[in-house]
Formats: structure tokens, sequence, C-alpha cells
């Protein structure tokens, strides 16, 4: 069976709607994003940018500042798993925020606003 799994996420927070088991030992994950029409046209935008000046696959370095609170810096990380990203944090001087830096090979324009989309989820996240 696989287990299909429907989650929505809108700013800060996600739930998940739907949850099927079709064949065992499979979990498909769709991600549907909630998103205004500014954050559309903004990744609209990027996307059409990132096309015209990278041909794919192409190596892209992802660029995150977060809050050194909770579990911020492992949800970055657990969003690039199994993708052979090389990852670096550091610390900032005073010890509240983190940098995080992911060299990671991408297949096309649209999975770098996936990830982007996927971490957007993180409270206080900010993407360079």
């Amino acid at each position: 069976m696989i287990a299909l799994k429907i989650i929505v996420l809108s700013k800060n927070s996600y739930f998940i709607i739907h949850n099927l088991h079709l064949k065992p030992y499979i979990c498909y994950y769709f991600l549907i994003y909630i998103m205004d029409k500014n954050t559309e046209e903004f990744y609209a935008r990027l996307k059409v940018e990132l096309d015209n000046s990278n041909s794919w696959p192409a190596l892209y370095l992802f660029k995150f500042i977060v809050p050194s609170v909770n579990d911020n810096v492992e949800r970055v990380e657990l969003a690039f798993d199994c993708m052979g990203a090389v990852i670096t944090t550091t610390k900032s001087k005073t010890g509240r925020f983190t940098s995080i830096s992911v060299d990671v090979q991408i297949k096309d324009s649209q999975e770098i606003i996936d990830k982007y989309l996927e971490v957007s989820t993180i409270e206080g996240i900010v993407s360079l």
C-alpha cells in the first residue's frame, strides 16, 4: 500500500488533510501551498530568472538565517536530507542566530522554489 498524505502549508503552519493507504512501504507527500498573490508573483518571477540564468541540472547555493532555538537548524537540514547536500552552519557572535549554507545539485527551478516554500514554515527563518 502507498501511504498518501496531502499536507497543506499556510504561513507558519501545516496540517494533514487526507491520509490514504494504497500499497505498503511507500509514502508520497503532496505539498499544497496556500500563497497570497504577492508571494505567487514573487515565485513566478524567481522561476523565470532562474531559468534564464541557469541550465539544469545545476549546483545551487541556498542561504538561510534562523534563530538558534528549538530544532530550527535540524529542520533546514532535514529539508535537504538524501539530496547529497553540503551543509555549513555558523552561529552568530551572540549565539542567537545561525546561518546555514546549503550547496546542492538541483534538477530544475521548480525544485528550488519548492525548497524555499518547504523551509518557509520554520519560524523566524530568513531566506537570502
